[in-house]
């Protein structure tokens, strides 16, 4: 199947695709879609960047249409969960932009907002709910919302609800769905605990693994950058006196970092902002705002935070310090590199950061690019990193450092 049109959707959705200057499915939606309009469950491993959103979300919408029943107050008849305000936003606006031509009602709740208004939304009737689990049990305990008409739901990002410690929450929502209903399963990586959730709600469902876990975007050129601790902001600032790093996702491993480095870079004259979990959702809203109209240069932001960015013309992204999980490291790094673009994905590794990137290799089965060509260089870090190497056989081999002064953006 090679357009949208192959996959059986309806006319006013493949219009709105059209208008958003789309035309060919990704192997994930080619997938799952025509999975989905036959009603079946699906399991799909889906890495940031490959266009699950829009592969749930247009047959969702065209088999909630194929109905002319009008949504009643406080029963939706689909759900979808997910695990921060971030992505559930997104999943709204990916519902408004698909579903324009169509007569569809949903609404979004999540928390660290007055509820009224999404109380006023659930009341009026929706067809589909998108929420955060800690608000969706907050307003079923109070009768605003009852799940006995469920038909579809859709957990997305289930690792990452693990990861956030969402788990027993989304269980306790499971329990109140109907047992006769269409599951979609969505998850970056399948742990223990996620594949044993998968195997209880799940009925003969459809797997579908568009690339191995673990792995990382073919379009993402990936460098390593050894620099002592103390020397990384400054390095960082180098990096962004190259014009060709237009627009950059910053990642640290805490809040207060991503503060400091925000703050330090703003005081370096490059527009900057930090988005994290202690942040208030207007200002986190605003700082997504402005860093997709461009009057930001640099989002600084955590893991947590980083699932609600979905934005497709990210030049680079630059982590200031290396995850310890290296799951951490593909998911961040494919906030570039979208919707057909090129992207750079620059790693900071200081010496207590080389086991990290040692299991981020062996994670992704190959070793990352050294840019050695920098003034902030530590030869002792490489040394380390390269010993590191030696003593597993089974690590990939390190590839030589780049010719160029300054590792170089690709212009979109």
């Amino acid at each position: 199947m090679s357009t949208f049109s192959d996959l059986g959707l309806s006319e006013p959705l493949l219009r709105a695709v059209s208008a958003e200057g789309y035309s060919t499915p990704t192997p994930n939606q080619a997938q799952a879609i025509p999975f989905v309009l036959k009603a079946r469950d699906v399991l799909g491993i889906a890495q940031t960047g490959t266009g699950k959103t829009a592969a749930f979300t247009l047959p969702m919408l065209q088999r909630l249409g194929e109905s002319t029943a009008r949504p009643l107050p406080g029963k939706p008849r689909a759900l979808i969960l997910t695990p921060t305000r971030e992505l559930a936003i997104q999943i709204g606006e990916s519902f408004s932009t698909y579903g324009r031509h169509m007569r569809q009602h949903h609404t979004v709740i999540f928390g660290g907002v007055s509820q009224h208004g999404q109380v006023q939304a659930v009341r009026r009737g929706v067809e589909t709910l998108v929420a955060t689990p800690g608000r969706l049990l907050d307003l079923m305990g109070q009768g605003f919302i009852s799940l006995d008409r469920i038909e579809i739901f859709v957990l997305d990002e289930a690792d990452r609800m693990l990861d956030m410690g969402f788990i027993h929450d989304v269980r306790k929502v499971v329990a109140k769905l109907p047992s006769q209903r269409q599951t979609l399963f969505f998850s970056a990586t399948m742990p223990p605990a996620i594949t044993h959730l998968a195997e209880q709600i799940l009925t003969d469902a459809r797997r579908i693994e568009v690339r191995p876990a673990a792995t990382t975007a073919d379009r993402v050129e990936q460098r390593v950058l050894f620099v002592r601790k103390d020397d990384k902001r400054e390095l960082l600032n180098d990096l962004f006196r190259d014009p060709s790093l237009d627009r950059a996702i910053v990642f640290t491993r805490t809040k207060s970092g991503a503060n400091r480095v925000a703050k330090y870079l703003a005081q370096q004259g490059v527009p900057s902002d930090a988005i994290h979990g202690n942040k208030s959702q207007n200002a986190r809203q605003r700082a997504l705002e402005d860093f997709k109209a461009g009057s930001l240069r640099a989002l600084v932001a955590t893991d947590i935070a980083s699932r609600g960015i979905d934005i497709d013309d990210v030049s680079h992204v630059i982590n200031f310090d290396l995850p310890n999980i290296p799951e951490s490291y593909v998911h961040r790094i494919g906030r570039t590199a979208r919707a057909g673009a090129d992207g750079i994905a620059l790693s900071f590794c200081d010496a207590e950061e080389v086991p990290f990137l040692r299991d981020i290799e062996k994670t992704i089965r190959r070793a990352v690019e050294i840019h050695a060509e920098h003034a902030f260089h530590d030869d002792r870090i490489a040394r380390m990193h390269a010993g590191s190497v030696r003593s597993a056989p089974s690590a990939a081999p390190a590839t030589s450092a780049p010719r160029s002064g300054q590792p170089r953006g690709r212009r979109r």
